[in-house]
């Protein structure tokens, strides 16, 4: 696999962290709900200022893919599973098989093919 992924050690959560997009930085918290066993971002500008609060993590789903703002990232991030064995994000996949990809890859390159 070519794409890169977002490291977030989920024994750490919830977690703050600066993150650079093609030329921008912001600022990224992620949350685990242990009542609905699922996880959630919120994103900020390096102003602090919210961009987008509480997307929740769905498997193979693109983050903020409903959210029309100028100010998000570049390129995508979407939650993918490398075994191809899961249909869902819980605690114990996260990290494990399931991790949160930088989709910065030219479409046709890099493509997760399940080999892990």
């Amino acid at each position: 696999m070519n794409k890169d992924y977002i490291e977030i050690d989920k024994e750490e959560l919830p977690v703050r962290f600066e993150i650079d997009f093609a030329e921008e930085t912001f600022v990224m918290e992620v949350f685990y709900n242990e009542i609905g066993d699922f996880f959630s971002v919120n994103l900020f500008d390096l102003n602090e200022e919210p961009i987008v609060l509480g997307e929740k993590l769905i498997l193979n789903r693109e983050l903020w893919s409903d959210i029309t703002d100028q100010r998000l990232p570049a390129p995508s991030l979407i939650p993918l599973d490398e075994s191809g064995k899961e249909d869902r994000i819980t605690f114990e996949n996260f990290g494990e098989t399931v991790f949160l990809f930088i989709d910065d890859v030219p479409d046709g390159e890099g493509e997760p093919d399940g080999s892990g």
